[in-house]
C-alpha cells in the first residue's frame, strides 16, 4: 500500500524534493567556493611564480650585466696600453662583450614581459634608446686610450672624458631604468602576494562552510528518507556523502598547501632571490667604483663616497665610515658567527641572512658574508697603495686575478652570492611546480568528475522513494 499522499503542506514527497534541491544546490555551492579558492589560489601563484617574480630577476640581471659592464670599461681605461696587461685586456675586453651580450638578451625579454606593462615599457624603451649611446661612447673612449699608447692608472683626458660620459649616462639613465623594471615587478610580486593569502585565509572558511552545509543537507535528507519509508540506509546517498566529504578533506587541503607554496616561494625563496640578484648587481657595481677610483683623481672622493654607499647597501652598518667600518663590519660578523639567529646589520646581506630556511643556505650565505669582508679589506689596500704613490701596485692588485688579489677574491664574492641565489632559485622553482601540479588540469577535472557523481548519486537515491507516489 502506498504511502499516503494527506499531511499537510510539507507531506512526504514535498519534503523529500525540497531536501533534494537543497542537497543539490549545496553540493553546487561547496563546488562553486571550491573551484573559485582553488582557481585563485592557481592563477595567484601563476602571476608570482610565472610571470612577475621571474621578470624582477630578469631586471636584477640586466642590472648586474649593465654594472659588469661598465666595471670592465673602467678596467680597460686603467690598465691603459701597458703592456705589462696585455693578456688582462684581452680578458677584460672578452667579459665586457660577455657582458653586452647578457644585456642584450635581458632586455629582449624584458620587453616581450612588459608589453603590457605601460610604466615597465617605459622603462625598457630607455634602456634599449640609452644602451647604443653608452657602447658608442665606451668604444670611443677605447679608441682614444688605444691611439694615446697611455700608460696604466694615466688615462688621455680625451678619454677619460668620453668615459665619464658613458659611465654617467649609465649610472643615471640606464640603472635606474633597469631598478624600475624590477621595482614594477617586485610591487606586483607583494601585492598579488599579500592578495592571495588573504584570499586563502578567508576560502579555506568558506570551503569547510560550504562543505558543512553540503554535509547537512545530505544528512538531512538522509535521515528523512529512513524515517519517513522505514527503510536502511540509501547507497547512492552514502556514496553521495562520501564523496562530498573526500572533497571537503581534498579542498582544504589544497588550499593549505597552495598557501604553504605560496610563502615558501615568496617569502623563503623570492625574498632572497631577489635580494642576492641586486646585492650581486650592486656589488659589480661597487667594484667599478674601485677602477675609477684609481682612473679619475679628480672624481677620486664622489667615487669613493659612492663605493661606500654601495657597501653599505649590501651590508648596512650605522654610522660608519670607510675607515671604521671594516672593523665595525668584524664585529658584527663575530657576533653573527657566535649566534646564527643574530644579525646585527642590515642591507642585502642581512635580508638574506635572517631568511634562511633550505638545506645549505646558511653555509653558503656564510661563505658570501666572509668573501664580502676579504673583498672589502682588499679595498682598503688598493687605497692605501694609491695613497702612498704607488699607483701601478694598485692597479695590479685590484685588477689582479691570482689568488689574494683583489679581483679573485671579487670573484670569489660573486661566485658565492651566485652559490646563495641558486638555492634559492631552486626553491621557488620547486614551490611553483608542485603548485601547478596540485592546482592544474587533474584537480580540476577530478573535482568535476566527483560533483557530476555526487548530484548524480543524490538523484539516484530519492529517484526509488518518489516513484513510489507515481
Amino acid at each position: 500500500m502506498r504511502p499516503s499522499l494527506t499531511g499537510g503542506r510539507w507531506n512526504t514527497p514535498r519534503l523529500v524534493r525540497a531536501l533534494t534541491a537543497l542537497c543539490l544546490a549545496a553540493l553546487l555551492g561547496f563546488a562553486a567556493a571550491t573551484a573559485s579558492v582553488l582557481g585563485g589560489a592557481r592563477s595567484g601563484i601563476d602571476g608570482i611564480g610565472h610571470r612577475a617574480a621571474p621578470q624582477a630577476v630578469r631586471a636584477a640581471d640586466l642590472s648586474f650585466a649593465l654594472s659588469d659592464m661598465d666595471a670592465q670599461a673602467a678596467n680597460l681605461l686603467l690598465i691603459g696600453a701597458d703592456p705589462d696587461y696585455t693578456v688582462l685586456r684581452q680578458q677584460t675586453l672578452d667579459t665586457y662583450e660577455q657582458r653586452r651580450n647578457q644585456a642584450g638578451t635581458d632586455l629582449q625579454r624584458a620587453a616581450e614581459a612588459a608589453s603590457a606593462d605601460p610604466v615597465g615599457q617605459r622603462a625598457v624603451q630607455t634602456v634599449i634608446g640609452e644602451l647604443g649611446h653608452y657602447e658608442a661612447l665606451v668604444a670611443r673612449a677605447q679608441l682614444l686610450e688605444d691611439q694615446a699608447h697611455a700608460p696604466a692608472g694615466k688615462p688621455a683626458p680625451d678619454a677619460l672624458d668620453t668615459y665619464r660620459q658613458a659611465t654617467d649616462l649609465l649610472r643615471q639613465k640606464l640603472l635606474p631604468a633597469a631598478d624600475q623594471v624590477a621595482a614594477t615587478n617586485s610591487a606586483t610580486v607583494e601585492r598579488i602576494y599579500a592578495g592571495q593569502r588573504e584570499d586563502l585565509g578567508a576560502g579555506r572558511w568558506w570551503i569547510l562552510a560550504t562543505g558543512v552545509l553540503a554535509l547537512a543537507a545530505l544528512a538531512a535528507l538522509q535521515r528523512t528518507l529512513t524515517v519517513r519509508f522505514r527503510r536502511r540506509i540509501s547507497l547512492p546517498l552514502a556514496a553521495a556523502t562520501l564523496l562530498a566529504v573526500l572533497a571537503l578533506a581534498t579542498g582544504l587541503q589544497r588550499a593549505a598547501q597552495a598557501d604553504h607554496r605560496l610563502v615558501v616561494a615568496k617569502s623563503n625563496a623570492y625574498d632572497s632571490v631577489i635580494a642576492l640578484g641586486r646585492a650581486r648587481a650592486v656589488a659589480y657595481d661597487m667594484n667599478a667604483d674601485e677602477s675609477r677610483y684609481l682612473t679619475d683623481p679628480a672624481r677620486a672622493a664622489a667615487y669613493e663616497q659612492s663605493f661606500l654607499d654601495k657597501t653599505q647597501a649590501v651590508a648596512r652598518l650605522v654610522g660608519t665610515t670607510l675607515d671604521s667600518y671594516n672593523g665595525e663590519l668584524s664585529r658584527q660578523a663575530d657576533a653573527h658567527r657566535a649566534d646564527h639567529r643574530v644579525v646585527p646589520f642590515d642591507g642585502y646581506l642581512g635580508t638574506e641572512l635572517r631568511n634562511i630556511t633550505f638545506a645549505g643556505e646558511q653555509d653558503a650565505a656564510e661563505r658570501a658574508l666572509t668573501a664580502f669582508q676579504r673583498y672589502q679589506q682588499d679595498d682598503r689596500t688598493i687605497r692605501d697603495l694609491r695613497n702612498h704613490g704607488q699607483l701601478k701596485q694598485a692597479v695590479t692588485f685590484n685588477t689582479g686575478t691570482a689568488a689574494g688579489q683583489s679581483n679573485a677574491d671579487f670573484e670569489l664574492l660573486g661566485a658565492a652570492l651566485v652559490d646563495v641565489q641558486t638555492i634559492n632559485q631552486r626553491a621557488f622553482d620547486t614551490a611553483v611546480a608542485e603548485a601547478d601540479a596540485d592546482l592544474g588540469a587533474g584537480t580540476a577535472f577530478a573535482g568535476g568528475l566527483a560533483l557530476a557523481l555526487a548530484l548524480a548519486l543524490t538523484a539516484v537515491g530519492v529517484r526509488p522513494r518518489l516513484r513510489e507516489y507515481r
